[in-house]
Order: C-alpha cells, then sequence, then structure tokens
C-alpha cells in the first residue's frame, strides 16, 4: 500500500456489548463479568483500505453493516476495538444531528462546534454569517436545537461542518433530508471542496449520488470489505447483489439477515489476529513467532482498554481502602499520625469532654 494516504485502516474490529440491564453493564465495566455471560456484537470484522489525499471515498452497504461506525472511528467520535487508524488531517463529519447539542441554540452550536475544531473566536464570527444563511432556517437559528425538525438540523450539521475548512468531511447520509434547493447547494460545495483538493468520504445508501461524486467506493458487507476499488465496478456488483437478494423468498431473505447477523455475534477476534498472523508470516517469510508478536502491537498497540484491567482494579482497591481508612480516623476524632503508627486505635470508642471538646479514650 501507498503511504501517500490521508485515511489509512487497518485490521480494525468494532465491539457492542448487548447489555440487557444496568447491572450487567455495571459488570461490564469493572471486568468482572464472565466471558459467555454478556452477548457481543461486531459491527466491523478486520477493515482494512486506504484513502488517498483530495479523493472523493464512496461507502456503500445494506443497513447493519457497520458504514456508519467505521464514518465514526475516521472521525474519532468512537475508538475501534482492535486494529490501525491513521487520519491524517482535521475530520469534520455531517450526519443527522450529529455533533450538536439539542439544548444549546443553533448559534451557540456554531460557536461551540468552531471553538472544538480550533478555530479563534475572530474566525467564527467571520464564518457565522455564510453558515446561517447556507443553512437558511431562518429565526429558529436563535431556537434550542432540539426544537428543530431532523432535515433542519442537518442542514445546520453541513453549513457548519462544510464552513469550518475541514480536510476531510464525511457525509453520513446528510444528503438524505433537506429539499431539492438544499441538496443542490449541498452538491455545489462539495464539488468545490473536490475542487481544493480536500478528501471526502461518502457515507450513503443513494447509489446515485454516490455515483456522481465519487471516485473509488468501498461495499461494506455486514462488518466485512466485500469490495473496494472503481465506483462504476462497485455500484454495479452492488446492484447485482441486490437484485439477486429481492428474487429470493421472504423466508430466504430473513435467515440470509439472521445467518449474517449471528456471524457477527459469533466472530472470533482472537482467531482473527491469528490467521493475520499466520498470513504475514508467511508473506513476509519471517517466524511465526515474530509475525504474531507484530500482529498483537498491530491490533492493540494504539487501543485504550475499554474496560477495567488489573492494575486498574488494584489502583481502585486502593483508593477505596485509603478513603475508609480516612472516613475512619474523622469518626473516631484521632490525629491522622497517631492512627496510621498505631491503626488499633481506631477501634477503640472515644468519648469527647463537654467542658474541653476534646476526645478521650476509654477501655
Amino acid at each position: 500500500m501507498s503511504e501517500n494516504y490521508k485515511v489509512k485502516l487497518e485490521n480494525v474490529t468494532k465491539e457492542y456489548d448487548l447489555y440487557r440491564s444496568k447491572s450487567e453493564k455495571l459488570r461490564g465495566f469493572f471486568n468482572i463479568a464472565k466471558h459467555n455471560e454478556i452477548p457481543h456484537f461486531w459491527s466491523l470484522k478486520g477493515i482494512s483500505l486506504t484513502i488517498n489525499p483530495g479523493e472523493a471515498f464512496g461507502v456503500i452497504g445494506v443497513n447493519g453493516s457497520g458504514k456508519s461506525t467505521m464514518s465514526n472511528i475516521i472521525s474519532g467520535i468512537i475508538p475501534q476495538t482492535t486494529g490501525y487508524v491513521d487520519v491524517r488531517g482535521d475530520t469534520s463529519i455531517v450526519a443527522i444531528s450529529a455533533g450538536l447539542k439539542w439544548s444549546l441554540t443553533g448559534l451557540e452550536n456554531i460557536r461551540l462546534k468552531g471553538l472544538m475544531q480550533g478555530l479563534s473566536l475572530k474566525k467564527i464570527d467571520d464564518v457565522r454569517d455564510d453558515i446561517i444563511d447556507f443553512a437558511d432556517i431562518g429565526n429558529f437559528i436563535d431556537q434550542p436545537v432540539k426544537d428543530y425538525s431532523s432535515g433542519m438540523r442537518s442542514r445546520l450539521g453541513f453549513a457548519i461542518a462544510v464552513h469550518i475548512n475541514p480536510d476531510i468531511l464525511i457525509i453520513d447520509e446528510a444528503l438524505s433530508v433537506g429539499d431539492d434547493t438544499f441538496y443542490q447547494k449541498c452538491l455545489d460545495k462539495i464539488q468545490q471542496f473536490k475542487k481544493e483538493g480536500k478528501t471526502i468520504i461518502f457515507v450513503s445508501h443513494s447509489l446515485k449520488q454516490v455515483a456522481l461524486l465519487c471516485d473509488r467506493t468501498a461495499w461494506i458487507h455486514f462488518g466485512e470489505l466485500r469490495m473496494i476499488g472503481n465506483t462504476k465496478e462497485v455500484i454495479d456488483a452492488y446492484k447485482n447483489f441486490s437484485s439477486n437478494f429481492k428474487k429470493k423468498t421472504a423466508k430466504e431473505r430473513d435467515k440470509y439477515q439472521k445467518d449474517k447477523k449471528q456471524l457477527q455475534l459469533d466472530f472470533d477476534v482472537h482467531a482473527y489476529e491469528k490467521q493475520v498472523a499466520k498470513e504475514k508470516s508467511e508473506k513476509d517469510q519471517v517466524a511465526l513467532s515474530t509475525a504474531e508478536k507484530d500482529t498483537h502491537k498491530l491490533f492493540y498497540g494504539e487501543v485504550l482498554p475499554s474496560k477495567m484491567t488489573k492494575l486498574s482494579k488494584v489502583l481502585v482497591l486502593l483508593a477505596f481502602l485509603c478513603m475508609m481508612f480516612f472516613a475512619l480516623i474523622t469518626v473516631s476524632g484521632h490525629s491522622i499520625t497517631k492512627s496510621i503508627s498505631n491503626p488499633s486505635v481506631l477501634l477503640q470508642p472515644t468519648m469527647t469532654d463537654p467542658n474541653t471538646g476534646s476526645s478521650q479514650h476509654f477501655k
């Protein structure tokens, strides 16, 4: 793979724990639940791809295939479970209500998003009127976003995203909402971005829009990268799949979807890691143990644990014991120095002298 890229994903997976209760979620966080106690759903099952600078890159696939999960990982909204993610530049994601705080007004959201992207207050003020004009939501700009329709939220989100001048623009189904006039404004802005050499990632169910805007396209199918390449070739293959799928009976379609989702539930990331290590060993002609070590580093080297590690558990336990110790000192009325040198005094009852106000032991 060429090193001249804007986005690179290698062996990226994403696991979601399907908690059924708050107690399960709590046990999962403290990592004290049994492995098979909580179902695990793998939204992505090992995605590897690169997106070139100045490229308009499409992402297509049926609902629930992991398209939005992948775009959220690239934009930094959520972390991957395993794998390497390298994004060279600032990203801005456009999705229905993505990144908007519903309790804030449209104007307040403009300022908040601008500050989050590193813009100065002066720069935000400079582009504010252009954002308001592009969104075209009238007096609602002074109203809380929670009072907006989905179309108005999408218009505001798109307007903010394209005016803060990101290096990488991620559009996730944002053009599916809105009238024809706004749709044309969006297309014109995207075409302008393409001429400026910006990188665009376009996630959509609209094959017509993907064909119009994108140079290359990836087809994500139930968590797997099924095909990547020239947009026309990928769309033709996807259309062929859709045509054959529609010819199936309702029972056959239902079985196909259930089988695919079951594979996402049954996905074994450790077996996948061993498979990648074996392929690396054969390709690079290195010892399997060396390949396994390198692969493990690639899988987990940049991933922060989402659950408590053994060290974290020990530190939390020590912090709890310290807290209880100082709480007992406070209740007993003893000095910290005396309690540390002789912890047994904490267990001896005390009585406060009403005349002097001092605490006294009695045995």
